[in-house]
């Protein structure tokens, strides 16, 4: 028939036209979940884990890291979609933010609040029934703190950060209380690294998009003179700490000293990136700061699990 191939043709575009739209749905579901930020939870998380096992097992227990490292995530993510619910409405007025599933209105309200909500609560289960209470408790600590205290003090105080860093550097907690059914001082060593990192991490964030945030009502920045004045500080002083708390205890438990002098260098490397942001206050500055923080972690985490092993 003449018309069969026209037929054939339409349901061809139909096929396509659903196949995009399911992948469209899928991506924005994916990018609740902030994968970029569940990246450097699951590498803390993993870390601290293989740090608070004991030695005295004999071997290692892989499943329970999977089980741990699947219950974070599933929180994470969770926290970060209601994090996005909550800020719907600010982030539509941010460049940096507006393209946001909730806030571009490609999402639901509804749809993201049952998502986040099935994930927050699925994840602190899951965590009670297949690792430990105590890691339940932790993640539960975690979502109130990252959404009922940070979320609403960015709009209402610059103190925010520092609220934020207490829930932010929990993960690291989480992984080490899984592994040794208890919090010793390796394990507020880790606490601290993740916890300092965050100033200045979030200050190159806060000092390239300070417009943004101010267009948003968000108080992550005082205003006037004093913006400049509490970026530095929050970006220097952090920074500088970390190149003590990651290199003194691996110098004093004589840890490979390849590990020692690289942990060394990586921050002191943190702390010049976070100096020249404090010295030229350009956004440049804040970029190169921001990427030199995303490979500072990571490392810095890795060469303290090749201390231990």
């Amino acid at each position: 028939m003449a018309t069969e191939p026209t037929i054939a043709a339409f349901n061809v575009v139909a096929v396509q036209r659903d196949h995009s739209v399911w992948s469209g749905v899928l991506s924005d579901y994916w990018t609740l979940t902030k994968p970029e930020v569940n990246f450097l939870i699951a590498m803390a998380t993993v870390v601290a884990f293989w740090l608070g096992s004991p030695k005295s097992l004999g071997h290692f227990r892989w499943l329970l890291l999977l089980h741990t490292l699947l219950g974070t995530v599933i929180v994470a993510s969770g926290a970060g979609t209601l994090n996005q619910l909550i800020e719907r409405n600010f982030d539509a007025q941010m460049r940096r933010t507006a393209r946001r599933p909730i806030a571009a209105g490609r999402m639901e309200p509804m749809e993201a609040l049952v998502f986040g909500t099935l994930l927050s609560l699925g994840g602190v289960l899951y965590l009670a029934l297949a690792v430990r209470p105590a890691a339940s408790l932790l993640a539960l600590f975690t979502l109130g703190g990252y959404l009922f205290l940070y979320t609403p003090l960015k709009r209402r105080t610059p103190l925010c950060t520092l609220v934020g860093a207490f829930p932010g550097a929990v993960p690291v907690l989480i992984g080490y209380v899984a592994a040794a059914g208890k919090l010793d001082p390796q394990a507020w060593l880790l606490y601290s690294i993740l916890f300092l990192w965050q100033f200045p991490h979030f200050m190159a964030i806060a000092w390239m998009y300070r417009e943004d945030y101010a267009r948003a009502g968000y108080q992550v920045l005082p205003p006037g003179r004093e913006k400049a004045r509490f970026m530095v500080w929050q970006s220097v002083l952090p920074a500088l700490a970390l190149v003590s708390v990651t290199f003194a205890p691996m110098a004093s438990r004589h840890a490979n000293p390849v590990l020692v002098a690289g942990t060394f260098l990586l921050s002191l490397g943190f702390l010049y990136f976070a100096a020249r942001l404090a010295l030229t206050r350009s956004s440049q500055s804040a970029r190169r700061l921001l990427l030199v923080s995303i490979i500072y972690l990571p490392l810095v985490f890795v060469f303290q699990a090749l201390a231990r092993a």
